[in-house]
């Protein structure tokens, strides 16, 4: 019997509660939802890093990025100078005989995808190049903001990406080898401009506002303050965001029914029963919650919270799994499970929630933890810790944050200096200690008594343990 194949989707900056199967916000993702419906669909994954490449980094090492120094997206202010090494489960898939291709975004500098063990690439670039040929430059005015997109759907990138995987789907399918099919779409990432008719699918008059937008930044970091001035957002009201939300929403339902084709074509082939199906995210996107754009110089659920559904009919029973998951950190790790491919122990920081899935229990993970290190604004290290119920984000220069997320889901009030959480923050931050000492983070080499001691200025005094 052949390998299961694998079809891998990352859809860039999609945020968690913009999907249908969430039942949060009111987007429409029939396609994802029916996938979710037939697989493991996993209510806590986090992003171990809120940034592009850094996230994909850890994806395709299972390894955290501060390890090999992947601390941002390259070219941007600072150099990058990652030395991504090691084991790679990609490469891993590859020598055990399955057939490899990527379509879409590269982002991992120093290296190529060839050096991951994908034999075919499609680039952004290539993809770009083939929109042009049919549609020219299009004057867009709106900036960061969105707008509509003159082109049509077909050459919208959401679609030219998911036409290019359907050819390779068609091509790996032929070749009668196991394969792996990596889809990675740089959508719905800002600035958002989806094609009709997506672009007038929803009425900025009837998006809800986020449950963080009301934000005063009253005793937290300066920095989030200062990313309204940094954007130009100051003065910025829920009506004027309200539009470029539901062109958000418009993207995200446009890219849902781009992987709807894809799926089809899967369905056609008969590829269906015997391909592992993961649908994930780098991270998600401010989309104005907290009265801010993009990502950066936070740890909101906004952005740390990412989907992640893993499918593979007649063996994973579809349900949503309780317990944590690190998101990019954990896929490979459980894809290499779930195909039977041994790897060496260590090799990932990732968890491998083979088992979880296949027997029908939870992860067994209890918290998730996410980083952040600077980037295009200067440089300003975080590290954030979240058991579902409290969020603790140790902000190394600056104050910190604590997060009842079960009273303020919208995480608007900071809780540091609150008395009554005194204890549950040292436990917090022990937690959160451990886990980046297994994981090699040199941040704590100068700091680990700010976490371990409580030596952590909180603006009328100072913790002590």
């Amino acid at each position: 019997m052949k390998a299961p194949n694998i079809l891998f989707f990352v859809y860039d900056q999609q945020r968690y509660d913009c999907i249908g199967a969430a039942g949060i916000y009111p987007v429409k993702t029939p396609n994802i939802d029916a996938l979710a419906a037939r697989g493991a669909w996993f209510e806590r994954a986090y992003t171990p890093i809120p940034v592009c490449a850094p996230a994909r980094q850890a994806l395709f090492s299972g390894r955290r990025p501060e390890e090999s120094g992947g601390l941002w997206n390259p070219h941007i202010v600072f150099p990058l100078h990652a030395q991504i090494g090691g084991y790679k489960w990609t490469c891993a898939l590859a020598e055990a005989g399955y057939k490899t291709s990527l379509v879409g975004l590269w982002e991992l500098g120093g290296c190529t995808p060839a050096d991951f063990g994908f034999e075919q690439h499609i680039s952004r670039a290539e993809l770009a190049k083939e929109r042009e040929e049919h549609v020219g430059k299009v004057g867009f005015k709106n900036g960061y903001f969105g707008e509509s997109d003159p082109a049509p759907l077909e050459y919208n990138n959401t679609h030219i990406t998911a036409r290019r995987a359907i050819e390779e789907l068609r091509r790996l399918h032929e070749s009668g080898s196991p394969w792996l099919l990596f889809v990675d779409c740089p959508e719905p990432h800002l600035p958002c401009r989806p094609s009709a008719p997506f672009d007038t699918m929803y009425d900025p008059a009837e998006v809800p506002k986020w449950a963080g937008f009301d934000e005063d930044f009253e005793g937290k970091p300066y920095i989030r303050r200062q990313q309204l001035y940094n954007w130009g957002l100051e003065g910025r009201s829920w009506e004027e965001w309200s539009k470029t939300v539901a062109l958000y929403y418009g993207m995200v339902s446009q890219c849902d029914d781009a992987i709807g084709s894809v799926l089809a074509e899967l369905d056609r082939l008969g590829e269906r029963e015997n391909t592992i199906i993961v649908y994930t995210s780098d991270h998600g996107d401010m989309c104005g919650s907290h009265r801010l754009i993009d990502k950066h110089y936070n740890m909101y659920d906004d952005l740390v919270r990412v989907p992640l559904i893993i499918s593979w009919k007649g063996h994973i029973e579809p349900r949503r799994v309780g317990g944590f998951s690190h998101g990019c950190l954990d896929v490979g790790p459980t894809l290499l499970g779930l195909v039977g491919i041994e790897y060496p122990e260590g090799a990932f920081h990732g968890a491998d929630l083979s088992r979880a899935l296949l027997q029908g229990c939870d992860t067994g993970l209890s918290y998730a933890v996410s980083t952040y290190n600077g980037q295009q604004f200067g440089l300003f290290c975080e590290r954030m810790i979240t058991d579902g119920k409290l969020k603790y984000v140790w902000n190394l220069t600056d104050i910190d944050e604590l997060y009842d997320l079960e009273l303020d889901p919208g995480e608007l009030v900071n809780r540091i200096n609150d008395d009554s959480y005194a204890e549950r923050v040292k436990e917090l931050r022990l937690m959160l200690y451990e886990e980046l000492r297994r994981c090699g983070d040199p941040i704590i080499g100068w700091t680990a008594h700010q976490l371990t001691e409580g030596k952590k200025l909180r603006g009328r005094g100072i913790y002590t343990i």
